[in-house]
Parts: C-alpha cells; sequence; structure tokens
C-alpha cells in the first residue's frame, strides 16, 4: 500500500489528495477529510502527552503538562523554521531511538521458545476487546495518514529535482527499495513493542495500563531503571518523530482540498494555510491533555478509526494505481492487485 502511495506521488507529481480532488468525487474527498482532521489531531495530542508524562517521570519537579508545552513549542518553531532537507535529515537519525524498544525485550525475556510459539500460534478470543484491539493493530499497521504523507513526500522530492527528473525504472526501484525496508523495520519494532508488553507487563500483572505513565512506572521494578530509562526515551523519541509527520500529513491534506501553497520546503510566508493548519493541529492536540482522555486512551480511539477507514482508503488507491488514465504505464502489477485484495479482504 504504501509502495502504491508513492508510485502515486513520483508519477502525478501530485499528492494523494489532489489525486483524489481531480478524479473522484467531492463527497470523497470531504468525509475523508471530516475522519482525518479529528482522527489526526487526536493522535498528536496523545504523542504530546505522552512525552510530557515520561519526562514527568524523570523530571518530577517540572509538571508533565509544562513539557508537554515546551515540546509544542520546539515542534512548532522547528518545523517552521528548518526547511523540508533539514527535517527530514532530523527524522532519519531520530529513526534510530526506536531501536530502543528492540533492546528492552533482550534485557527482560528468558523463554525465547515461548516467544517464538506464540509468534507463530497466536490465540484468538472473539470477543469485543479481543476484536478491538485487532483493529486497532491494523490501523497502527497501515495508518491512512501514512498513505497521503507518503504520496506527498515523493511529489515534493519530484518537484526539489525539477522538471528533468525522469520517472524510470531505476527511480521506481529506488522507491521501492525505501518503502520495502520502511515498512519491515518499522513492524519489526511494533512486534518488539508487542513483545516488551506481553513479556514484562502482562506477565507482571500489569493488565490495565491506561497512561504513558502508569506503563513507564511498571516497567521499572520488572524491568529495571536502564529498560525504564530506554522506554522513557523512546516515547519521547517516537513522538519527535511521529508528530511532524501526523501535522505534516494533515497540512498537506487541507492544503491540497482548499488549493493553498504547499510543503515544508516553503518559508511561513509563502504557505500561510498549510503551516497555520499545522500549528492549529499541534495546540488543539495540546490542549486535548486538559481533557479527561488518557493519552493511551487516545491512542487507542485513533487506532480503531484508521482501521476502520483504511480499507475504504485501500479500494481508493487500488483504483488510482489501476488506472492508467493517471499512472500511465506505471499501474499495477497482477502481484500488487491480487495482495492488495487480501489486504482489503
Amino acid at each position: 500500500i504504501q509502495e502504491m502511495c508513492a508510485r502515486i506521488g513520483i508519477v502525478t507529481g501530485n499528492g494523494l489528495t489532489n489525486v483524489i480532488k481531480t478524479h473522484y468525487s467531492k463527497r470523497l474527498l470531504y468525509a475523508m477529510l471530516a475522519i482525518s482532521f479529528p482522527a489526526i489531531t487526536l493522535n498528536i495530542g496523545a504523542d504530546i502527552a505522552g512525552m510530557g508524562d515520561v519526562s514527568n517521570l524523570l523530571l518530577p519537579a517540572i509538571p508533565s503538562f509544562a513539557f508537554s508545552v515546551a515540546f509544542t513549542a520546539i515542534l512548532i518553531f522547528s518545523i517552521i523554521r528548518y526547511s523540508y532537507r533539514k527535517i527530514a535529515a532530523i527524522l532519519k537519525w531520530l529513526c534510530l531511538v526506536l531501536f530502543l524498544y528492540v533492546i528492552v525485550p533482550f534485557l527482560v525475556t528468558k523463554d525465547w521458545s515461548n516467544v517464538l510459539r506464540n509468534t507463530f500460534i497466536p490465540s484468538f478470543h472473539f470477543d469485543r476487546s479481543f476484536c478491538e484491539i485487532l483493529v486497532a493493530i491494523l490501523g497502527t499497521t497501515i495508518s491512512p495518514y501514512l498513505f497521503f504523507w507518503q504520496a506527498n513526500m515523493e511529489a515534493e522530492n519530484q518537484a526539489q529535482g525539477g522538471s528533468n527528473v525522469m520517472v524510470d525504472k531505476k527511480s521506481i526501484r529506488k522507491m521501492r527499495s525505501d518503502v520495502i525496508s520502511g515498512m519491515l523495520f518499522s513492524n519489526m519494532v511494533m512486534f518488539f513493542i508487542i513483545l516488551t508488553t506481553g513479556v514484562v507487563l502482562f506477565n507482571g500483572g500489569g493488565h490495565q495500563i491506561v497512561t504513558v505513565a502508569q506503563a513507564a512506572e511498571a516497567l521499572k521494578p520488572l524491568a529495571g531503571n536502564l529498560s525504564y530509562l530506554l522506554f522513557a526515551m523512546g516515547v519521547i523519541g517516537t513522538g519527535l518523530l511521529a508528530i511532524p509527520v501526523l501535522a505534516g500529513s494533515l497540512s498537506y491534506i487541507l492544503a491540497e482540498t482548499f488549493n493553498w501553497n504547499e510543503g515544508l520546503d516553503k518559508k511561513f510566508g509563502e504557505a500561510k494555510g498549510f503551516y497555520m493548519t499545522l500549528i492549529i493541529s499541534l495546540v488543539v492536540g495540546l490542549f486535548i491533555n486538559l481533557t479527561k482522555v488518557t493519552a493511551i486512551q487516545a491512542l487507542f480511539i485513533t487506532a480503531i478509526v484508521y482501521g476502520i477507514t483504511a480499507p475504504v482508503m485501500i479500494a481508493v488507491i487500488m483504483h488510482i494505481c489501476n488506472n492508467r488514465k493517471i499512472m500511465g504505464n506505471k499501474t499495477n502489477s497482477v502481484l500488487d492487485r491480487k495482495s492488495t485484495r487480501l489486504n482489503s479482504s
């Protein structure tokens, strides 16, 4: 799916919203917008709250909301102040923080045979809670906001390369390699997060974790100070990595819907609507922290919304990538079509 989104961006030179607006019903566009704004903003709020909570655990003298305000201000300043290329470089380096999640299970896991057995022979419980978490995991794995981000980043890279950049087999192959390695890495990290939750928190009696702070505090006596510190650093690093992508995706969606100037490579004065959307989404996300919705509850709700809407977006993306009027000779292969139908099912 991510490869298709990237191919749409490379071939058309446009983001996914622009392509949908040009070739599909306005109802689909506005329905997508109505779902995306609250879901992505709630996701941003959850990440900001999570960073504030774990920072407060590391420095209890400073309130968690003060940390959340500071992180929000730093992110807004950095995204507006620095060019797309600098932001991309920072995001790539921040990806290394995700390896912290890979390290933690090796510090605490004793029975790797049990891990392997349950990885390949999972147990299923067809009750409401299990079905909800299954949909949430689907939504977390193939979040619709990533579809828009992927297409826009490829289109922006094409624009920065100039009109002489040819969309040939080599560029498609390079893009495909980048997407596959990125998705492999993200799913590996996700596996180790689930593994840490299972072998440390669940086996240690932590069955009702409703805040990020509770997760970190539960980890400390069970896995030691080092694991606790790595987890806290992972939450902060992940938030700094995810929020620009979330806010950027939302800004691209709105800018392309309403024909505003767009792009992280532009200065604030050149794309005011684009950057104001980004700022508003972060500020609204920050003030979600003042409600009774916890970070984990917000993430869970968002993941379920993503999981419900993702199949619709997958169908739209598949239709675009099968359309020769849009994609020319860069349409889906037979293998692409079969694998996408399987995912949609």
